[in-house]
């Protein structure tokens, strides 16, 4: 979207979570990458899905600062609880200092490390909702460990599925992302186990329901 819808979509929407806004201005100091954060458009649409699914289990691939794992654990029902994947372990401080001021950190488990070797480990859970935002070059990887993760009636959320529009690009660029993700899209495309809807919010969310095993 261009700036001018962005900002009137913030005017015109529910103000952000004062630790949300508190977590986009620290990431921006304390970090060199500012742009990865999902930020309040995106943030508010999770917080919004996540409520209106109500889940119990949630697993998100990608991290980064916190953002959207707090965004989608103000949807939690009940007693769920949100396992939170990141490779990188450089804003585990960071992230540990947010859950806290978001009152969700006994609600949030961080698992460091690969998101193979990670999800492994959790193999015998069964989500309600999962949420992919982690190295785009694996996109399809993730998307094939996470399936049998996702209970029949479940969601999986895919962000910058547009990639900043190089997936509409004829001919397609050549870098190991845009591949990836054109890759991601024609695979949930047809895959008659699902239904599913490119949402062009930001840079674009995949919204897929699994069908069947």
């Amino acid at each position: 979207m261009d700036s001018l819808t962005d900002d009137y979509l913030l005017n015109n929407i529910s103000p952000e979570d004062p630790v949300l806004e508190w977590l986009e201005r620290e990431t921006n100091i304390r970090t060199t990458h500012g742009r990865m954060l999902s930020g309040p458009l995106l943030g508010r649409l999770l917080t919004t899905f996540s409520r209106m699914v109500k889940p119990q289990r949630v697993l998100e691939i990608g991290t980064f600062t916190g953002y959207s794992a707090i965004s989608l654990a103000r949807g939690l029902e009940g007693c769920g609880h949100l396992d939170a994947v990141e490779k990188n372990n450089l804003h585990e401080e960071l992230i540990y200092e947010a859950f806290e001021r978001a009152g969700v950190r006994e609600r949030i488990t961080l698992h460091l490390g690969d998101a193979a070797d990670v999800l492994k480990n959790l193999a015998g859970n069964i989500y309600d909702l999962v949420y992919i935002d982690g190295n785009k070059r694996e996109y399809c990887k993730y998307y094939e460990l996470v399936f049998d993760l996702v209970r029949v009636g479940g969601y999986i959320l895919a962000d910058n599925v547009l990639w900043y529009g190089k997936v509409m690009r004829d001919p397609l660029p050549s870098d190991a992302q845009t591949k990836e993700i054109f890759r991601f899209n024609k695979m949930v495309h047809e895959d008659s186990r699902t239904e599913s809807y490119i949402l062009p919010v930001r840079d674009g969310l995949t919204i897929i329901r699994k069908l069947c095993k």
